[in-house]
This record gives C-alpha cells, structure tokens and sequence, in this order.
C-alpha cells in the first residue's frame, strides 16, 4: 500500500452517529443488517446496508454509536440505497467488529 498525504486523508469525511432504526435484510446477497443513522443536524439521516451479523442483531444495534464514512456517494444494495460506509475492523474469522467510540461523544462529531 502505497502512503498518502494529510490532503488525501482530510478528504475521508468520518463521522460518528447514533443508530436510531436496525432492520434485517435477508434480501442481500451477503448477510446484513439495514442501518438508519443520526449524524445530527449539520448531515442529518442516512442509511447504510451493514455486512455486520456475525456480532450484532439489529436489537443491539439501536442507540448504539458507530462511526461511518459520510461523503461516499451513495449506492445501491439490492433494492435498498446505501447513503454512508458503516466502518470496522475484521476478527480472526472474518466477521466485522464496529468501530466504535470508547466514550459517548456528540453525534456528527468527525474524526481526526
């Protein structure tokens, strides 16, 4: 992997959000689960289709913090649109492991 400069890193529009809606969707080719995101006023909603069942149902999903790439455009899942990239890292299997605040910080909040 080649290195980047800050300018391209500043460029990655990192937000953190509250999941307020988790639905399942058996529907993806691969298993998800469908995401409405609060990033607050300044963002606002979006949605995400989250590879991320290995761990979580939608019942531990909701109110939880996640962090989520913002400024992708967005893109089609099966019959649902996908507004913003949920982000995690891989366990030993496989399985995606939310990125996470460690501590409750205001929502839209970006990274740095």
């Amino acid at each position: 992997m080649s290195d980047i400069t800050y300018d391209d890193f500043a460029k990655i529009d990192i937000r953190v959000g509250k999941v307020i809606r988790a639905e399942p969707y058996p529907e993806a080719r691969k298993p998800a689960i469908k995401l409405w995101v609060d990033f607050g006023p300044e963002i606002g909603e979006k949605k995400s289709s989250a590879q991320i069942t290995a761990h979580y149902t939608p019942a531990d999903l909701v109110g939880k913090q996640v962090m989520a790439v913002v400024n992708f455009p967005p893109r089609q899942i099966g019959k649902f649109m996908s507004e913003c990239l949920i982000v995690g890292f891989s366990d030993a299997q496989g399985g995606i492991v939310l990125t996470t605040p460690d501590q409750d910080v205001p929502i839209g909040g970006k990274l740095h």
